[in-house]
């Protein structure tokens, strides 16, 4: 004797199954659009601490984040060739003065980078 075919294609756990597989999917793509700029934690904090203050002393930011000279230097570097930080370098009498702005496009770019967060976030 056979056994009878079951559909499960209208059980609740079909629907888990496509409901799980789809937001799989959107996970997926939006991971893959996150701005791999803001990848690291550094560059993170970094834009965090320029989308929140108009400009930001290099001391500044370095004691912001915790962080030693060389490696500011380097994650700043990386923002500013992608266009998102711009550099500003002055003399306060005979010491040099650098300071950090977000880019218009840096401002955008960050800001699409959360959201893509908190998308994730909401799922």
């Amino acid at each position: 004797m056979r056994k009878p075919h079951i559909k499960l294609t209208n059980s609740p756990l079909h629907h888990f199954t496509n409901s799980l597989s789809h937001y799989l999917t959107i996970v997926k793509h939006l991971i893959h659009t996150l701005n791999k700029a803001f990848d690291n934690r550094v560059r993170l904090g970094v834009m965090a601490v320029l989308m929140a203050n108009d400009s930001v002393s290099f001391n500044d930011l370095k004691e912001a984040l915790d962080l030693t000279d060389g490696n500011l230097a380097s994650h700043v570097s990386a923002l500013e060739k992608a266009g998102y930080v711009l550099v500003s370098k002055q003399f306060v009498g005979k010491k040099p003065n650098t300071t950090y702005q977000a880019s218009k496009e840096g401002k955008t770019a960050f800001q699409e980078h959360l959201t893509i967060l908190e998308k994730l976030l909401r799922g």
